[in-house]
């Protein structure tokens, strides 16, 4: 499961484990990936991409380096993960000048062995996908992706028993590595399960809270997952997103993932989508669509492995439930795309 990190749950300090376990200590680790893509859609505007990360019409773009820096002493652990290019500009959003973005800056330490506490920034534990192209079978994002958060800045503790792994944590509000001059925080809070075998996992997601503009926001999201056998998995991912206060209303999502692995080199993954944005809160502009709209995608995108490289060749339909996209002078409901990505990972 990708996007779910898992949080932490307990503060107990226990100085002895430290000082016993101190002298286990791990080399640097150093991973990453650098992704590049070509992309074009055929009603020959940018302006139709309406996702994370794949802006571009007919041209080559950048992606990201991403440069993942670990390393383990005993009981505490330290994680930095920096990237530079147009992806982490868009993950990081809220800040300026951010071609080159920490994205993840946190240390950890487990004064139990089922029990882990960690401090800082880190991706988010909510829905299926990652901002890390190495990671997703499909190279575009999905809507239920981009419309929530992307990472969380704070304090989060995990217990694992058993099978199962509970988290609880304080951020600052999404997205957000520095907070804001009121202090408000969001909660989040995570229940996973995962089999013997590992063909079938799941998480129940929450993240709640009040922003700097006095708008209660509170999401639930599940993710499952199940591998029917060494060919053949599936992945599910809904939410539900409701606001108050200044801002009313709600938006909700489901994804289905399909994936066939033929070989080790060569593997095709499906994606279907239906996102539903009825209050204009995401996707939709209420000026232009005062009643909001729903929009369907299917995303087919094949996985072919030579090495450590990765060629993605993708195909993409999207169709909204009004005229939101644009070919020529004309608004239109669809809009279909191809893009061609690389990504190479170390």
């Amino acid at each position: 499961m990708r996007k779910i990190l898992l949080g932490w749950l307990c503060l107990a300090p226990s100085l002895p484990l430290v000082a016993q376990d101190s002298l286990k200590t791990k080399k640097l680790k150093v991973s990453g990936y650098a992704d590049v893509y070509y992309k074009y859609n055929f009603n020959d505007n940018a302006t139709d991409n309406k996702t994370s990360f794949t802006g571009a019409q007919n041209a080559f773009a950048l992606g990201m380096l991403s440069v993942k820096l670990q390393q383990a002493v005993g009981r505490v652990s330290f994680t930095g993960d920096l990237g530079l290019g147009q992806r982490a500009e868009e993950f990081s959003y809220h800040d300026r000048n951010t071609s080159a973005a920490i994205k993840q800056l946190f240390v950890s330490y487990s004064p139990w062995n089922a029990v882990t506490l960690t401090l800082g920034s880190f991706s988010t534990y909510i829905g299926y996908e990652s901002v890390d192209a190495d990671v997703n079978h499909n190279y575009s994002m999905s809507y239920l992706f981009s419309y929530g958060p992307f990472f969380h800045t704070g304090l989060k503790a995990t217990a694992r028993l058993g099978r199962h792994t509970l988290m609880a944590g304080v951020f600052n509000p999404a997205d957000r590595k520095y907070g804001p001059w009121d202090g408000r925080k969001d909660y989040g809070a995570q229940w996973a399960y995962a089999s013997g075998d590992d063909s079938f996992s799941s998480a129940l997601n929450y993240l709640g809270g009040v922003d700097s503009g006095r708008i209660r926001h509170d999401q639930v999201d599940v993710v499952l997952t199940y591998r029917l056998n060494a060919v053949f998995s599936l992945a599910y991912d809904g939410s539900y997103c409701s606001f108050s206060g200044s801002q009313q209303g709600s938006w909700w999502g489901s994804a289905v993932y399909g994936t066939a692995t033929w070989t080790k080199a060569w593997s095709v993954a499906i994606r279907a989508e239906y996102f539903q944005d009825r209050d204009d809160l995401t996707v939709f502009d209420p000026e232009k669509f005062p009643q909001g709209g729903s929009i369907w995608s299917v995303t087919l995108s094949g996985n072919y492995r030579i090495h450590e490289l990765t060629l993605l060749p993708e195909i993409r339909f999207d169709r909204a439930s009004v005229d939101l996209f644009t070919r020529k002078d004309d608004r239109v409901p669809d809009s279909p795309s191809f893009l061609l990505a690389a990504v190479y990972r170390f």
